[in-house]
């Protein structure tokens, strides 16, 4: 008995197909990989110097706090030294002209 000769098509196997088709997904997979990582390390390096900006921030203001706060213990001392007596005798003395009342007191000669 004669067969029938109808041509077919070849069919190629399952595995190949996939192969031709998992190679695509793979290079888009590798791709976007690839691209999220250059994306991470650009970010890396701009979050770096904003880091070493803020560092040099805060050791300019640890600096100033540092200057601030032995200006305020300047003016505490300060601020009891107007309190005592030797202060209140220089300012009479300096500013008002005054003396005590047995004092005397030299006057350079120009």
């Amino acid at each position: 008995m004669p067969r029938n000769h109808v041509k077919q098509k070849k069919v190629k196997p399952a595995f190949r197909r996939r192969k031709n088709e998992n190679g695509l997904g793979m290079v888009m997979t590798i791709s976007a990989i690839v691209m999220i990582i250059v994306v991470v390390g650009v970010n890396s390096l701009s979050l770096r110097q904003k880091q070493e900006k803020y560092a040099a921030r805060e050791k300019e203001l640890l600096e100033q706090i540092a200057e601030e706060e032995a200006r305020t213990e300047e003016l505490k001392e300060f601020e009891t030294y107007t309190k005592t007596k030797k202060y209140a005798e220089e300012v009479a003395k300096d500013k008002l002209g005054l003396v005590y009342e047995n004092e005397i007191i030299f006057q350079e000669n120009d």
